[in-house]
C-alpha cells in the first residue's frame, strides 16, 4: 500500500506539472496525461505515460517497468476504451485499441529504438507487453 501511494504522490506531481507546463516535464522522456475510467471503481483516474507518435495516433506500452503483469491503466482502457488525452496544451478524446502480431511489433521495435530501457523491460518480463494506440474520436 505504502508504494501505491508513493507511486499515486510521484504522479501528482508529474501531472501538475505537465499541466503547469504546458505538457513538458523535465528531465522525462514524451509523454502525456490519459484520463481513464476505472474497470471496477468506476472512477476517473489520470496517469503521466511515456508515448511514441505515431502519425495521427498516440501509442501507449504497458510495461510497468517489466512487471510480470500489466499496469492498472491498461486493464482500465481495454474495459474502458474512451478515454481523454492531454498532449502539451492540447486535450482531446481518444479510443483506446491494443494492437497486435507485427503493428505490435513494429511499434514496440520503434518505442525501444527511442527509449532504450523499454527493451529492457520485455527482458525483464515473460509477457508479451501490450501496446496501445490510441485514435482521435
Amino acid at each position: 500500500m505504502a508504494e501505491m501511494d508513493e507511486r499515486n504522490a510521484r504522479n501528482a506531481k508529474i501531472i501538475e506539472e505537465f499541466r503547469a507546463n504546458r505538457g513538458q516535464v523535465g528531465g522525462r522522456s514524451s509523454m502525456i496525461l490519459v484520463t481513464h475510467t476505472g474497470a471496477k471503481s468506476g472512477k476517473r483516474r489520470t496517469n503521466p505515460l511515456v508515448y511514441l507518435p505515431d502519425g495521427d495516433r498516440v501509442a501507449l506500452f504497458a510495461s510497468k517497468g517489466g512487471g510480470p503483469t500489466s499496469p492498472d491503466w491498461y486493464h482500465n482502457i481495454v474495459a474502458n476504451p474512451t478515454v481523454t488525452v492531454e498532449v502539451g496544451a492540447e486535450s482531446y478524446e481518444a479510443r483506446a485499441v491494443v494492437v497486435t502480431g507485427k503493428e505490435r511489433d513494429d511499434l514496440y521495435a520503434r518505442q525501444v529504438l527511442a527509449n532504450p530501457v523499454f527493451g529492457e523491460y520485455q527482458q525483464k518480463t515473460a509477457r508479451k507487453i501490450p501496446v496501445i494506440v490510441l485514435e482521435r474520436v
